[in-house]
C-alpha cells in the first residue's frame, strides 16, 4: 500500500512552530480528542488566547493554521506522536505546566471529560514529563473553575 503524501506540520517561514503554537495546538488536540468540538471547547480556546499574557502578541490567524495542523495530523496513523514530538521540540520546558493548564480548562469547559479527552491529558502529562503533584493540582484547579 502506499503511503500518503506527508504535508509540512511546521511554520513554513520558520520551520518551527512558536511556543504560542503549541499551545494552541494542544488546545485544539485535546478539544478535538473526543472528535466533537464544542462550542464551549472553542469559546475557551479563543478566551485563552485573547487574555491571557503568554499570548500577547500572537497572531490570531494562525489559529486556523495550527488547526489545520492537528486535523491533519490526526488523519495518520502516527499523528498524535508527531504532534508531541514537535510541541516538545518547540515547546519551551518553562510553559508545560501552563500547556498542561490550557488543556485542562479546554477539556472541562463544557462540564464533560470524554474518555478520549482523559486519555489524551494522561498522555500530555507523560510526554510533558509532568510531576503527579503539580499535575493534579493544575487539574483540581481547572476542575473549581468550571463547576456549575
Amino acid at each position: 500500500m502506499r503511503k500518503p503524501k506527508e504535508r509540512p506540520v511546521t511554520n513554513p517561514d520558520q520551520n518551527v512552530l512558536s511556543a504560542q503554537d503549541c499551545l494552541v495546538a494542544l488546545m485544539i488536540a485535546v478539544s478535538a480528542s473526543d472528535e466533537n468540538i464544542r462550542t464551549a471547547e472553542l469559546v475557551k480556546i479563543q478566551a485563552a488566547v485573547n487574555h491571557l499574557p503568554v499570548f500577547a502578541g500572537y497572531d490570531i490567524d494562525r489559529m486556523n493554521i495550527m488547526s489545520q495542523m492537528v486535523f491533519d495530523l490526526f488523519e495518520q496513523e502516527d499523528g498524535l506522536d508527531a504532534l508531541f514530538g514537535l510541541i516538545r521540540d518547540d515547546l519551551p520546558e518553562r510553559l508545560f505546566e501552563t500547556a498542561y493548564a490550557l488543556a485542562c480548562d479546554v477539556a472541562a469547559a463544557d462540564g464533560k471529560l470524554a474518555e478520549s479527552e482523559l486519555r489524551l491529558l494522561e498522555e500530555i502529562r507523560y510526554e510533558l514529563n509532568l510531576d503527579r503533584l503539580h499535575a493534579a493540582a493544575i487539574e483540581r484547579g481547572a476542575r473549581a473553575r468550571h463547576l456549575t
